[in-house]
């Protein structure tokens, strides 16, 4: 993994005066864009949209200082109008333009490289279950992507079903962990967007079809699941086991992300200080 994560910070310092697609980037770190950039965010602590704007700017910083033209590095970088490079720049070293060409001034961002730090000794837990097929039935919604905080778009989601919807997904519930899952696919991969949509879901496991016309469904194939139990205050230990899921374990895993939802689920008892969750990661084994 670590050395696909290289390969790609090579590929993006070769092509800084270029669109790098979605397409690309999941080819290159053999996971999707989603999946990369949310990798990337956590380990990097900077998004992958940051990192690569830096990188334009410190590049462009040089040349400047070299005497190239400001309208030809705005443009060569990717924006529209110097007054946009000239902003954009300003914001990230504090300068504009035409004071660094006068006066010399230099800022760097340098590239990136990635290597396996081992800190802390605090162990993992998670357990590596084979399941068989199963369908989830419950209400979805597309909703932004949104990494850390309360999404406010799947909370309203979860306001909007209703007390038939509820019973019939209790019906049809016949699958651990018996309670309600959120299940998170079909991301977008625009260009390098930080704030795409993904479609949520509510609902339940289970190994029936879904009889009901205000119920949805999807079937989930045989896979391979990570799952990471946690407990703790809610939801900072959830969101830190996700954090450490992509940052921590899957860099160093034997296994990699497979193409299926991601899926999670909560036990609210009341006591937020000591919530318990589990996070279910799709994986398949690396081919080495």
């Amino acid at each position: 993994m670590l050395q696909k994560f290289n390969h790609l910070m090579d590929y993006i310092e070769t092509h800084l005066t270029e669109e790098i697609s979605g397409k690309t980037i999941s080819k290159i770190a053999g996971i999707s864009d989603y999946h990369f950039k949310r990798m990337f965010s956590y380990m990097a602590g900077i998004s992958l949209n940051a990192y690569i704007k830096n990188r334009r700017l410190s590049v462009a910083n040089v040349e400047l200082i070299n005497g190239a033209k400001v309208t030809d590095v705005a443009y060569k970088y990717g924006y529209q109008s110097i007054d946009g490079f000239s902003r954009a720049f300003r914001e990230w070293s504090g300068f504009l333009p035409s004071e660094v060409m006068k006066n010399n001034i230099q800022k760097s961002f340098p590239k990136f490289t990635f290597i396996i730090d081992i800190r802390g000794g605090i162990s993992m837990e998670f357990k590596i279950e084979k399941k068989e097929k199963f369908n989830i039935v419950g209400v979805s919604k597309r909703v932004p992507i949104q990494f850390e905080g309360e999404n406010n778009a799947i909370v309203e989601l979860a306001q909007s079903i209703t007390e038939q919807q509820r019973k019939e997904m209790h019906q049809l519930a016949d699958l651990y962990p018996h309670q309600v899952l959120n299940v998170s696919y079909e991301f977008d991969d625009g260009y390098l967007e930080e704030k795409g949509f993904l479609t949520h879901m509510i609902g339940f496991a289970t190994t029936k079809e879904n009889p009901f016309d205000d119920l949805e469904q999807i079937s989930i194939d045989e896979s391979l699941w990570a799952i990471f139990p946690n407990e703790g205050p809610f939801p900072a230990t959830l969101q830190e086991t996700f954090a450490k899921t992509y940052s921590e374990w899957l860099p160093s895993a034997d296994y990699e992300i497979a193409d299926l939802p991601g899926i999670s689920f909560t036990n609210h008892t009341g006591d937020s200080e000591n919530v318990y969750s589990e996070i279910w990661m799709p994986v398949k084994e690396k081919n080495n």
